[in-house]
């Protein structure tokens, strides 16, 4: 334990500090709608859940039968997870006879040309959402696209971070800068240890033999429909899920924000030649935002991302630029088959927990070498983390993947601890017991259930994701919204309706002049290259 958590955690021991140890908390969760046999539908999206693209809680991802449920902001998880419930209720109200998929890695998938990208209407906000995932399409294929996942956003109470500025910082730098770079130090260490959430919350060890569409491969094969590793925790995670040859060259740039924004403006102002080839347009129809490394900053595969709030006709890089971080989102984390919502109250507790310490614990600078040696790491653990004698590298040298696991589990104790004497109870301790077992058991963990699920039925990947499914539809359609529940949805769905109407009704302007003016937005000036390096 550093110096620097250890002074923070006696200063917010002090009882008037609970407060501020509050925060909030949202999910989005992504699912496939899927058919009675558990293959992907060529519905379109539900009419009566509203419109993708104005409804604040009701959307779509990349495809048009990929649906995304979002959260409002929470201070305790029962609550966010309580709204999650309560969304998936009503989703399953409006469903008729198809059901959500209960995998990360996607259902037997049709040809290319079967799958729908996302529709939000004719006008041009709506046209440039559609016709950046095209450019999805076109770059990576359109299996990779249909994988999914639980995104967690998480921020501290701002209070928390002036309260440290008071003790540690004596009016050096304004509470924006501290605010923006704390939540980057946050960032560097979640990419020092998150390799342990995909050991302990990791839940794709297999997958359809039908994803990969002929991409070569190292897996083995299980069954005639279902390839894995027989010791992965997470393949959704690996460079068999989300990969990107045009990114390669981008490194994460968390030593500072500007470096960060700095990177991302170069990427959607640099050109690709591989993109270049193909163009913006085919046969006069837009096929791609722009030739660039990326269309839009949103492009940019990260497993934990710098948020701000945007406001209307705002960039996110824009948004970070003027106001600086207000939270994180975290985007590793696989959808969890055995919980109907995806994700369970204890896994939440544990989050919390984990990004506090994050936040609270000392985090310098990463050098590219150390860079390589957390990326080193996060592969070895979705490929191989329930190998017996597994072993990583920290700044010690080589350590087994367990005991990493208890030292940090040791660090991370005492966070949880003020946070339960927030609460009054032992939830986050409780949920660190949990996680304690999973390392002196790999086979407590959700990864090696699913492989133990699946040789005990043959060995089918499809047929699981569909027993998992209809349990989950079961549960959901047996709980039906209240209806106050149905009503106050019924009216979002209403209402995200008209919004779209009058933007198709009132936009000015051609969509080849939208793009450009959104392509020239200037994103931020005068941003140095890089931080200083450790």
């Amino acid at each position: 334990m550093s110096n620097q958590l250890t002074r923070r955690l006696a200063l917010l021991a002090d009882e008037k500090y609970r407060p501020v140890l509050g925060g909030l908390r949202g999910i989005e969760r992504e699912t496939l709608r899927v058919d009675p046999r558990g293959h992907l539908v060529g519905t379109p999206h539900p009419g009566a859940l509203g419109s993708a693209l104005t409804h604040p809680q009701i959307t779509t991802d990349y495809a048009e039968t990929l649906l995304e449920f979002i959260t409002p902001a929470e201070h305790d998880i029962a609550d966010t997870l309580s709204k999650l419930d309560g969304i998936h209720r009503y989703a399953y109200s409006k469903l008729g006879n198809e059901q959500l998929w209960s995998q990360s890695m996607p259902c037997q998938l049709p040809g290319e040309d079967q799958i729908d990208i996302a529709w939000y209407g004719k006008s041009n906000i709506g046209m440039l959402k559609h016709v950046y995932r095209r450019g999805l399409a076109l770059r990576y294929g359109k299996a990779m696209q249909c994988i999914a996942g639980i995104h967690y956003n998480y921020s501290v109470d701002e209070e928390l971070w002036r309260v440290l500025a008071r003790h540690e910082e004596d009016g050096k730098r304004s509470a924006k800068t501290f605010q923006s770079e704390s939540y980057l130090a946050t960032i560097r260490n979640f990419r020092r240890y998150s390799w342990l959430l995909m050991y302990l919350f990791g839940a794709s060890p297999a997958l359809s033999s039908s994803f990969l569409r002929g991409r070569a491969h190292q897996l083995e094969r299980l069954s005639d429909d279902t390839l894995y590793l027989p010791y992965a925790t997470s393949l959704r995670m690996s460079d068999l899920g989300y990969q990107n040859d045009a990114q390669s060259g981008l490194s994460p740039h968390e030593n500072c924000l500007d470096s960060y924004v700095a990177a991302l403006t170069k990427a959607v102002n640099q050109p690709y030649e591989p993109y270049a080839k193909l163009g913006t347009k085919q046969n006069g129809e837009w096929v791609q935002l722009s030739t660039n490394v990326l269309q839009i900053e949103n492009e940019y595969y990260a497993t934990i991302r710098p948020k701000r709030v945007i406001r209307s006709g705002e960039r996110p890089i824009q948004a970070l630029c003027s106001r600086g971080v207000q939270y994180i989102e975290v985007r590793c984390m696989d959808v969890d088959p055995f919980e109907p919502v995806g994700i369970s109250e204890q896994t939440g507790r544990f989050l919390d927990a984990f990004l506090l310490f994050c936040a609270l614990e000392e985090s310098p600078a990463i050098s590219p070498e150390e860079g390589r040696r957390h990326t080193d790491n996060f592969a070895r653990t979705v490929k191989e983390g329930r190998k017996p004698g597994l072993m990583l590298n920290n700044d010690g040298g080589a350590i087994s993947l367990q005991a990493w696991g208890e030292q940090l589990l040791a660090q991370i104790r005492p966070v949880a601890a003020l946070l339960d004497a927030r609460r009054g109870d032992k939830a986050h301790a409780d949920a660190l017991a949990r996680q304690s077992a999973k390392l002196a058991d790999p086979a407590l963990t959700p990864s090696a259930r699913v492989l133990e699920e699946l040789r005990a039925t043959g060995g089918s990947f499809g047929a699981f994701g569909l027993r998992q499914s209809e349990r989950h539809a079961a549960w959901f359609r047996s709980h039906p919204p209240t209806a106050a529940e149905a009503a106050y949805f019924d009216a979002l769905a209403a209402v995200s309706v008209r919004e779209q109407n009058e933007l198709e009704r009132t936009q000015t302007g051609n969509f080849d002049d939208f793009v450009a003016a959104y392509r020239a937005s200037n994103l931020c000036h005068d941003l140095p290259e890089d931080c200083e390096q450790a």
